[in-house]
């Protein structure tokens, strides 16, 4: 059963009432931040809708650099990756993003997937308080939250249970992209390599990682022709995130 909060979180979204989405939900899961991302494109990169705090924002965009951590894994798997405390984490499974956590503060992270079956529409990022747990009750009301916007961005109008009278409506999907300049480098990097849409995603990330640059700013020097793959001077492949490596 899902806690008082978040019935009433889930009634405020229906009902489409003013405020901060992520901040209720955050309040209501009594968690330290929360990030919901959706994924759109050819690629099916990850475009954040909600995000609170300013930290939470921080560590999606830290995870859609790096391509690895709780939300990437939980998208890829289907299922709840829950890891509250992050100290026991073995380094292997995220190299990169661990230590990176770890410097901006956060201590725990749950990503829950947005789908049914097969299907992935997005993931909830959910950042743990410092008792580095997550207890029943927050279990199920994420849970709650995540099949309620799955079941609203899969009907495609935002309508909850098919109504259209203007009452049960939450965030519709969202008409404009965040990252249009990642979207843009990564398929101008699929035309000059010859490869497909999600190799040359890795390919970018493997670039900024390899130059310690923001994923953004290597797409925009992409976008501008400051930077072509294909190049050897310029396609770093080097790093954990590599092609052949198997992280995405």
């Amino acid at each position: 059963m899902i806690s008082d909060g978040m019935a009433e979180v889930l009634r405020s979204l229906r009902l489409g009432e003013g405020g901060d989405p992520a901040q209720a939900c955050a309040r209501a899961l009594g968690a330290e931040g929360v990030a919901l991302s959706l994924l759109v494109g050819a690629d099916r990169t990850a475009e954040p809708l909600w995000c609170h705090p300013e930290l939470s924002a921080r560590f999606e965009e830290l995870q859609f650099t790096l391509g690895e951590g709780p939300g990437p894994e939980a998208v890829h798997t289907g299922s709840p990756v829950l890891e509250p405390d992050l100290d026991r984490v073995r380094p292997e499974r995220w190299p990169v993003l661990l230590p990176a956590a770890r410097d901006m503060g956060v201590q725990g992270v749950c990503g829950f997937p947005l789908g049914i079956g097969a299907i992935r529409v997005g993931v909830l990022t959910v950042l743990c308080d410092g008792d580095r747990r997550i207890d029943e009750q927050q279990y199920a009301d994420a849970t709650a939250l995540t099949a309620a916007l799955t079941g609203a961005f899969l009907n495609g109008n935002g309508h909850v249970n098919g109504t259209a009278s203007g009452q049960g409506r939450i965030p519709a999907w969202p008409t404009g992209l965040n990252r249009p300049v990642v979207h843009q480098a990564t398929g101008m990097i699929s035309v000059q390599l010859g490869v497909p849409i999600q190799e040359a995603l890795l390919r970018l990330r493997a670039h900024a990682y390899g130059s310690e640059r923001p994923l953004g700013e290597v797409a925009a020097d992409v976008v501008a022709r400051r930077l072509r793959f294909g190049d050897e001077l310029d396609d770093d492949m080097s790093g954990p995130y590599s092609p052949d490596s198997g992280k995405g």
